[in-house]
């Protein structure tokens, strides 16, 4: 399937800074809430190979933009250690969401530049329209992806806290198993997954397009 290098670049570019981002904003509100663990771990920094996961950061988004697919994808973890975060398992909560914020935020703040500067309103073939709309899209994408509800993505965090302890239970049980209980649904589901990840980038850009328009 012929692509153009130039656009796999920068789809490769705003993956590592959208996931890096997103990494250290976790990293972050887990600092302020009184965990030293991510910053002990050297992992509050923008260097991307302290962030960077070989196959959810780089691989995945890379072959799913080729295959036409919505862009989601991820980082390594970071570290957190819920017992010293105020709040408990409510701290953990803002932790996790604070990932999925950023890349709201980023995209955003895309589009609003994107949008007023008449970018986005120009000719979709040049590269310039390309980055700020991939900017919108992959940001999207990931927050959606990362607020899936199975551990260890963003989603599973926020469910643990306000769910009942059986429910806490199994969450438990299956955090060992978490990542690879991801890769099987991205390998079996991936259609259904984009199907329903399209949906929620579409509504999420409409309301983009509500606040400018």
């Amino acid at each position: 399937m012929n692509q153009d290098p130039a656009k796999i670049i920068i789809v490769l570019l705003i993956t590592v800074f959208s996931v890096i981002l997103h990494e250290l904003a976790h990293g972050v509100v887990a600092y302020f809430l009184g965990d030293r663990t991510a910053k002990d771990a050297g992992r509050l920094t923008l260097n991307p190979l302290k962030h960077i996961d070989p196959y959810m950061s780089i691989l995945v988004p890379v072959i799913l933009y080729i295959l036409h697919a919505p862009v989601f994808g991820g980082a390594k973890p970071v570290p957190v250690n819920y017992r010293n975060l105020k709040g408990k398992e409510w701290g953990m909560a803002l932790v996790a969401v604070a990932g999925p914020l950023t890349n709201f935020l980023i995209a955003l703040i895309s589009f609003l530049i994107g949008y007023f500067s008449g970018v986005l309103r120009g000719f979709p073939e040049g590269l310039l329209y390309f980055t700020f709309a991939e900017l919108v899209y992959i940001n999207i994408g990931f927050m959606l992806f990362n607020l899936i509800p199975v551990p260890p993505l963003d989603g599973s965090r926020v469910l643990y806290a306000i769910s009942p302890d059986p429910v806490r239970g199994v969450l438990q049980k299956i955090e060992q198993y978490g990542i690879i209980i991801v890769y099987i649904l991205i390998l079996l589901f991936g259609n259904i997954l984009s199907s329903l990840m399209l949906g929620g980038m579409e509504g999420i850009i409409n309301f983009f397009y509500l606040l400018v328009e």
